[in-house]
């Protein structure tokens, strides 16, 4: 359950983060209300995750792959230019949180 919780945190982030831009600098209500809403959302799922996951982990994921996620979605939505060198830091910050699992999380 606990990793359910986090890619619901992920998602969450991930949505919030999105949103930024729309805010223009968190003048439009709406957007506004949104990031709030995904950020607490995130955060209050991140906190039920390391009930059960040790928090360097679980944040290692959520902010790893939120990251990657974000690189993503910058290029195919919000016309963010997507360099090599993003595709490989994106990489490595995924092989980061591949090496913090393998390392003996439980």
């Amino acid at each position: 359950m606990a990793y359910l919780f986090l890619f619901g945190a992920i998602a969450a982030e991930v949505i919030g983060t999105s949103l930024l831009k729309a805010t223009d600098g968190f003048t439009r209500l709406w957007p506004t209300l949104g990031v709030a809403v995904a950020y607490l959302s995130s955060f209050g799922l991140l906190s039920l995750t390391v009930k059960e996951i040790p928090v360097g982990v679980a944040y290692a994921i959520w902010s790893g792959l939120g990251t990657a996620a974000i690189v993503g979605i910058g290029a195919v939505f919000l016309d963010e230019p997507l360099s090599a060198v993003k595709v490989i830091g994106a990489g490595l910050v995924i092989a980061g949180v591949v090496v913090l699992n393998l390392g003996g999380a439980h």
